[in-house]
């Protein structure tokens, strides 16, 4: 089926998608509550070997990008959450029957949304997740982040079996 086409359904398809976004943005919340609840910014708890749950705030994009450009980016990357939130919205009604593209938008959806949510609330987003080995520390990060991720990887892999499949 072309991504251009509509199946039976699309109406049903669109729900299906928006809910897995609404799980995960539900997950990616009450986490978030938790680490906000429990832990002070700083705060750190050791789990394993290559792993902490700490908290940390980003006022920045990825990797704190314009962290500390003084305050505009909350606004600016809230209105482009926004912005991508609608964008992903009309995408998934677009292409109902287009499951592994529209899993992907879901997750996108649900992380654009979680730290929009979290700008809103805080003025940061909330992580926590810190993966680390032999003295190198990933950045920390956290659900909504993870879906991105995931829903970055799952795009380029729809866009590849589409392109192999010639169409």
């Amino acid at each position: 089926m072309a991504r251009g086409s509509k199946s039976s359904g699309g109406g049903s398809n669109m729900l299906q998608w928006l809910g897995l976004a609404f799980i995960l943005l539900l997950a990616d919340q009450f986490t978030k509550i938790l680490i906000v609840g429990y832990y002070h910014l700083g705060d750190s708890t050791y789990v394993t070997s290559f792993f902490n749950v700490v908290r940390v705030h980003n006022t920045g994009a990825a990797f704190s990008f314009l962290a500390s450009a003084g305050g505009w980016q909350r606004w600016f990357f809230t209105a482009i959450g926004v912005i991508a939130a609608i964008v992903i919205v009309w995408m998934i009604r677009s292409h109902p029957g287009q499951k592994l593209f529209c899993f992907a938008m879901a997750c996108i959806l649900s992380g654009a949304l979680g730290n929009v949510i979290d700008r809103l609330l805080y003025g940061y987003v909330v992580d926590f997740l810190d993966f680390h080995w032999a003295g190198w520390h990933f950045p920390a990060f956290n659900v909504a982040d993870s879906a991105i991720t995931i829903g970055a990887a799952c795009l380029i892999l729809d866009e590849l079996i589409r392109v192999r499949r010639g169409g």
